[in-house]
């Protein structure tokens, strides 16, 4: 079933202490849809500028996604500047030039409104609200926001927010949009704000899904959160865009699926791990660009042995 993403395609500037890369490829947008393709056809909206090429253009085809919804503009694309040290689990922005990102206002080609699964990228909530009214019979719609829409724009990120099927944010982010600092109380009122489900990305810990009672309707109901992890890696190389990669794996994985049960959202976990640990061991998105399919498969394995207890051997 195909996903129509709706985010930042856009350039990044990155350094870290295993280097750094001038104008790789990056975006939510961008890292979102090239690790939900390997799960289900994926559809974009963007806007980008005149250094957006041909070669970048065939980054996202060589993967078949539909980029038909991706327009150009005069101008230069999106651009983000940061570096990471340390743990690296926060970078440090050194620039952010917006560009013809300032002025986006998305469009919907027609060939995208029989889109079932609709993912709202972190865009201004005005745009994810618009967009959202202007595909009212997607199945599913996830949405992922910032504490810049939090803390300025609360009244608008509030209407989205009642139209989400799940909230994917860091645990940061659930904190601040509750105020709340105790992360289960900040679930509570994060998902009476409207989301169905909240997913709570924890970086290299794994991400967290609270549930309500409206998660999976017919009555199915779940009181407990699940955990799932994420791998321990020997090296990151580039953080930026796993929380996106997260995204993409998960929804990827659900959109494959006839049904939305329990265990395919825990099952949905778990590859959204696996993608946003590819997503980490090289710079930009070169890593998502090349992964096979055996590699998935060989990880998610990994995935499940190092977090399930072998009663036998106890």
């Amino acid at each position: 079933m195909a996903i129509l993403v709706v985010g930042s395609v856009a350039f990044d500037t990155i350094e870290t202490p295993h280097g750094a890369v001038q104008n790789c490829l990056g975006g939510a947008a961008t890292h979102f849809s090239l690790a939900a393709s390997y799960f289900t056809p994926v559809r974009v909206i963007a806007v980008v500028g005149k250094d957006f090429t041909a070669e970048h253009e065939a980054i996202f085809t060589r993967r078949g996604i539909d980029i038909q919804g991706i327009e150009h503009m005069d101008g230069l694309s999106f651009h983000w500047t940061g570096s990471y040290s340390g743990n690296m689990d926060e970078a440090k922005t050194l620039g952010t030039d917006l560009n013809v990102f300032e002025t986006f206002e998305p469009k919907i080609p027609d060939a995208y409104k029989d889109s079932e699964f609709l993912f709202l990228a972190n865009i201004d909530p005005v745009l994810q609200a618009r967009v959202r009214s202007q595909m009212p019979k997607v199945r599913m719609v996830c949405g992922d926001t910032m504490n810049y829409w939090i803390a300025d724009h609360a009244a608008n990120l509030a209407k989205v927010l009642r139209e989400l099927d799940v909230l994917l944010i860091n645990d940061g982010e659930a904190r601040m949009l509750a105020n709340e600092r105790n992360l289960v109380l900040a679930a509570e009122k994060v998902l009476a704000m409207g989301p169905k489900t909240l997913v709570v990305k924890h970086g290299e810990y794994g991400a967290t899904a609270f549930f309500s009672d409206r998660s999976f309707g017919g009555g199915t109901k779940i009181s407990r959160p699940f955990r799932a992890p994420a791998l321990p890696l020997s090296e990151v190389v580039d953080p930026t865009g796993a929380g996106d990669s997260f995204a993409g794996g998960f929804y990827g994985y659900l959109a494959s699926q006839p049904t939305l049960t329990p265990a395919v959202f825990r099952t949905a976990m778990f590859y959204g791990g696996v993608m946003g640990s590819f997503a980490v061991e090289r710079f930009g998105t070169e890593r998502l660009q090349n992964v096979s399919k055996q590699e998935i498969d060989e990880r998610f394995k990994l995935f499940v042995e190092i977090s399930h207890l072998d009663h036998a051997s106890v």
